[in-house]
């Protein structure tokens, strides 16, 4: 199977790690949420599956899984997708879909089919963008920029919940993420008439990389460029935390947020994709 399976992070990161961290932006995702477990307590991060292919050697590829979430895969050769699907299946595993690197997430998505006859829908056509030159809105709508603080926590989890309900990810809201941000300080929002009107958030630099997410305007307050100021403000503040590559997903089908982040500065990197199983 040439691939190695552990529930360790620690292992995951020594074998990994270098891997992961050689292409921060493609790896953003993994590396972010790895950095997020090394706060969080075991029992949080319990029950996370890590893995590297192949087993010895140079690392050409790696996945997690968090239960209640799909499986992420980073670019993986075809062989090493069709072997983790084939392994994964071996094991028996209840996997709700499959996310990553567009190339990697079809093949591992067929060969599950093959081995479980589960059927598959896409979720989610997206892009990654990563940060050229920051082109600040002119003018910038009425209002202010802050960071949201801890008594906001209500509404910061309303906002998530929303968001990833229009989103339609599979999985909860990662509350342990959202106090995480909460805590350092990382959701920035727009304040208009003395209410927040907008938040995005962002994490902390890894590997010289910040990923801008969770951008969420309530729809009584869209149109009125709300969200642009609030992921200027999350990014300005990545790059004032040492972030040289600063990045977000879109979803594709939403021509109108592409077009913002394309205004702000950010330029395409790769497509990815989500996968439902059904």
């Amino acid at each position: 199977m040439d691939w190695t399976l552990s529930y360790d992070l620690d292992e995951f990161m020594a074998a990994a790690g270098g891997f992961l961290r050689d292409d921060p932006a493609r790896n953003t995702v993994a590396l972010t949420v790895t950095g997020d477990m090394r706060v969080q307590s075991p029992e949080q991060r319990k029950g996370t599956l890590f893995g590297w292919w192949p087993a010895g050697g140079h690392v050409e590829g790696a996945f997690l899984w968090t239960p209640s979430y799909p499986p992420l895969l980073s670019a993986l050769p075809e062989r090493a997708a069709r072997g983790l699907a084939d392994v994964l299946a071996g094991r028996e595993a209840r996997l709700p879909g499959v996310s990553g690197s567009q190339a990697a997430t079809e093949v591992f998505a067929d060969e599950w089919k093959r081995r479980t006859g589960t059927a598959s829908r896409v979720a989610m056509h997206q892009r990654l963008y990563r940060l050229g030159e920051l082109e600040v809105p002119d003018p910038l709508p009425d209002g202010t920029a802050r960071t949201a603080n801890r008594d906001e926590r209500p509404l910061m989890l309303r906002w998530a919940t929303a968001f990833w309900q229009e989103v339609e990810e599979n999985g909860p809201v990662n509350t342990a993420m959202l106090d995480a941000r909460l805590e350092t300080g990382r959701i920035a929002l727009w304040e208009a008439g003395g209410q927040p009107v907008a938040m995005a958030w962002w994490s902390p630099v890894v590997a010289g990389m910040s990923r801008v997410s969770v951008v969420y305007t309530p729809p009584e307050h869209r149109r009125r460029g709300y969200g642009a100021a609030a992921t200027t403000k999350a990014t300005r503040s990545a790059m004032e935390e040492g972030a040289t590559d600063v990045v977000l997903f879109t979803d594709l089908a939403n021509p109108t947020s592409n077009a913002v982040y394309h205004r702000l500065g950010y330029r395409p990197v790769e497509d990815r994709m989500v996968l439902t199983f059904t």
